[in-house]
């Protein structure tokens, strides 16, 4: 038997909180199970990750990748570039870390580190958290080793031999410190625009200044994003004495625990934590997701009435109104917080973490640290 050695994993997830979040998520969990364990992420530069990574602890490295728009504009005539340019850092970085194990959890920066990854035989398996795949996962699915995924009927996108259905991994400590935490007892609307922000979010809170005065008893924690702050900070909702706004939420176990009502946009990651944490949620799909993903994801709260949704379209109209009638109505909330938390998968990271780590232990070239494993 060979000599033990700390297992190494390249982790990649970025662009939104949605794909970063859980990959320090599995990275948490990975480094539990495994503390000598080294970790090494990779991201794209100039996105949120090469920041909010190394505050949670970990390094990263970056690469010079962006998607490739929708529309034609200049930016995609480098796209070509940034891929080829990606690649061959990918596979430098393969090289120089020797990982036993590459995550990905979507991001711009993951497809090239999880194809180089691939064609190099490292044991690979990436986490699909919508109930539609994205366009890199499907790409990646028929080249990595396995495929994590929250919702069944995903053969349609994805090899059926690598399927594993896990649920969404979610910042389980983080949220289990929300639980443990006394509520002040006010009233306490909790909207999150995501980590860039939500436009049609922050325009109906702008657009309610009169309905929110009108109900100083009620307590509304604004999370804008940076992309807006500069624009809604100085509106006269922003200035009533019930709203705090913030670009991004730092605290996010504080603000979990005091919020009496959730209102979001429908990532995966956002509908994960409520569920887990039984909270009465407002459901906004973007309409500017790929594939309309988001109102699938809604819409398998909305079926099981765990979730209220409320179009895009109809923010302006609907929103405040909504969200205040849940604040007087706590019988709809507790039903509403019980059926989502009936949804819940929690421990989905400690599978997914398990699943890396049984990759490893049967990959036929890793049977030198199987000893580790």
């Amino acid at each position: 038997m060979q000599p033990k050695r700390p297992l190494r994993f390249i982790v990649s997830g970025g662009g939104t909180g949605g794909h970063i979040f859980p990959a320090i998520a599995i990275a948490d969990e990975l480094r539990r199970l495994r503390p000598d364990a080294e970790f090494l992420f990779v991201g794209a530069k100039g996105k949120m990750e090469m920041e909010k990574v190394p505050a949670a602890g970990y390094r990263i490295e970056g690469l010079w990748i962006s998607g490739l728009q929708r529309r034609l504009t200049l930016d995609n005539l480098s796209f070509p570039v940034k891929v080829l340019s990606s690649l061959f850092r990918s596979q430098q970085i393969l090289r120089e870390f020797r990982p036993d194990a590459v995550i990905g959890t979507g991001g711009y920066a993951g497809g090239p580190v999880l194809y180089a990854a691939a064609k190099q035989g490292i044991p690979t398996l990436i986490q699909e958290p919508n109930a539609f795949a994205g366009l890199a996962n499907k790409w990646l699915g028929s080249k990595v080793d396995k495929i994590c995924v929250a919702f069944p009927g995903m053969s349609k996108f994805f090899p059926s031999q690598k399927l594993v259905i896990t649920g969404n991994p979610v910042r389980e400590q983080l949220l289990e410190r929300a639980r443990q935490m006394e509520a002040d007892g006010s009233n306490t609307v909790l909207l999150m625009g995501g980590s860039g922000g939500a436009r049609s979010l922050n325009e109906a809170m702008a657009a309610s200044t009169d309905r929110i005065a009108a109900r100083p008893d009620v307590r509304w924690v604004w999370q804008c994003g940076k992309n807006y702050l500069d624009a809604f900070h100085e509106c006269e909702t922003a200035r009533l004495p019930n709203v705090t706004i913030t670009a991004f939420l730092d605290k996010m176990d504080e603000a979990y625990a005091q919020a009496t009502v959730v209102i979001g946009r429908a990532g995966s990651t956002t509908i994960a934590e409520i569920e887990y944490l039984g909270k009465p949620a407002i459901l906004v799909p973007s309409p500017w997701v790929a594939e309309d993903h988001q109102t699938r994801n809604a819409e398998a709260l909305t079926e099981r009435n765990a979730a209220v949704l409320v179009a895009d379209s109809e923010v302006n109209e609907k929103l405040v109104p909504t969200a205040l009638e849940l604040i007087d109505d706590p019988q709809r909330r507790q039903a509403l917080g019980g059926a989502a938390q009936e949804q819940a998968k929690p421990g989905a990271v400690k599978r997914i973490a398990d699943e890396v780590l049984q990759l490893i232990i049967t990959h036929p070239e890793k049977s030198d640290i199987h000893a580790a494993v």
